[in-house]
């Protein structure tokens, strides 16, 4: 496989989908353990709707940013960096839910004989619904171009580069 390089990044194009089958209780207990998450909301169902009101056990928000870290990674490939992500949390994502992240390069400009990449991102269920939404800027090599450093470092000339104010 072709690793990606800047010219492989169009404006309109789609990034994506990074598929996440239906999240079951198992998932969500193993992703809370993983990361010492022990409230209740993510594996007691009796206290996550009846005290807290909740329809059902929540995905957690942790697990949610790691699958859209994970779909500009895949994009961006193995020599590629992310450099900047923000998102926002719009509604819940609950047991039984299955996640896709998908995404859309929205502007690319090369700088100091680098690849800038902006994306809009986002996190969908089986309903269709968004459930997180936000931008991801990404680093990446021209296809005659240097490697991308590792680790990136921001030089002033970048620093002009941002997110879009409204993700």
């Amino acid at each position: 496989m072709q690793r990606p390089c800047f010219e492989d990044f169009a404006v309109g194009m789609a990034i994506g989908p990074v598929a996440k089958g239906q999240i079951t209780t198992a998932h969500i207990m193993r992703w809370s353990a993983s990361v010492e998450n022990w409230h209740r909301i993510h594996y007691d169902q009796r206290f996550a709707t009846a005290h807290d009101g909740l329809p059902d056990v929540l995905i957690n928000g942790s697990w949610k940013q790691h699958v859209l870290v994970q779909l500009m990674k895949d994009a961006l490939g193995p020599d590629g960096w992310l450099w900047k992500i923000r998102f926002r949390y719009q509604r819940m994502d609950v047991a039984g839910d299955s996640i896709t992240a998908l995404g859309e390069a929205i502007a690319t400009q090369e700088v100091d004989r680098l690849g800038f990449v902006t994306c809009r991102i986002r996190l969908e269920n089986q309903r269709g619904e968004i459930s997180t939404s936000g931008a991801a800027l990404g680093v990446v090599k021209l296809r005659d171009g240097p490697d991308v450093p590792y680790p990136f470092v921001v030089k002033p000339e970048y620093r002009g580069l941002a997110l879009p104010a409204d993700a």
